[in-house]
């Protein structure tokens, strides 16, 4: 079993089965905890949303000036709990909620400062998203997308291509050096964006078949948690990417 996902690895479910008859993962488990942890990540958008959102005495809107501290302080308390994840997971039921959580409060916050530059933006970057995530799930579960092992190892190897071009700017930034067009709003730029798009959507393909195989693999209950978690960060990925890309059409006009 192979995944592009990081908390979703060859021996993710695989070395946590347990023989002594405690409860097995099942696929609905999982569906259910998903549920679960992005109902809480929107709980928690809603706080930084609101922030960013709140209207001020002049009825224009105003941010309030602690969002900052929230939405960073989110970003990175999110990455610390999805690592504690990847390499704990029996801790799953505990850090997969506390990672939404906190995931949440940074989204809420660029979220709304999107929405505050192109009115709209949000509620049809979720829309595509969800849309997305069941479209995708109704034809991986028809037959009509297989994860075989060509298109798993296609798709790992062009979500690292992602990650590095992205590692590279972060560093590259530090010196004022930015990587041409891509980031901006000219047809390379939405080139990039759409690619990024495509292949962040089609590693929800390869965490459906990785939960799949594990829940047949008969992992213990508390994978489950991994699973839902291993989505949500797909999911959070995507809906960024989707963001990003609204944002370059909307600035192109």
């Amino acid at each position: 079993m192979r995944s592009g996902n990081p908390a979703l690895n060859d021996k993710t479910f695989t070395r946590h089965i347990d023989l002594t008859g405690e409860d097995r993962m099942t696929l609905m488990g999982t569906v259910h905890k998903t549920g679960a942890l992005l109902l809480l990540l929107v709980v928690t958008a809603s706080i930084t949303w609101g922030m960013v959102m709140d209207m001020g005495a002049n009825g224009r809107l105003a941010v309030n000036p602690s969002v900052g501290a929230y939405a960073i302080g989110g970003a990175i308390g999110g990455l610390i709990f999805a690592v504690i994840t990847i390499f704990k997971p029996r801790w799953a039921p505990v850090t997969a909620p506390i990672y939404a959580a906190l995931e949440g409060l940074f989204l809420g916050a660029i979220s709304a400062v999107f929405e505050r530059m192109y009115p709209g933006i949000v509620p049809q970057a979720a829309a595509l998203t969800f849309g997305t995530l069941f479209a995708l799930l109704a034809a991986y579960r028809s037959g009509l997308i297989k994860a075989t092992e060509n298109f798993k190892l296609g798709v790992i190897a062009a979500t690292g291509g992602i990650c590095l071009v992205y590692l590279a700017t972060i560093l590259l930034g530090f010196f004022g050096i930015g990587i041409p067009f891509i980031h901006g709003s000219g047809p390379i730029g939405i080139a990039f964006s759409v690619f990024v798009v495509i292949i962040a959507a089609l590693n929800l393909v390869l965490d459906f078949d990785f939960i799949e195989n594990g829940a047949e693999a008969g992992a213990p209950k508390y994978m489950e948690w991994v699973g839902a978690f291993g989505l949500m960060v797909t999911l959070v990925w995507l809906y960024i990417e989707i963001l990003h890309l609204l944002a370059k059409l909307r600035g192109n006009r």
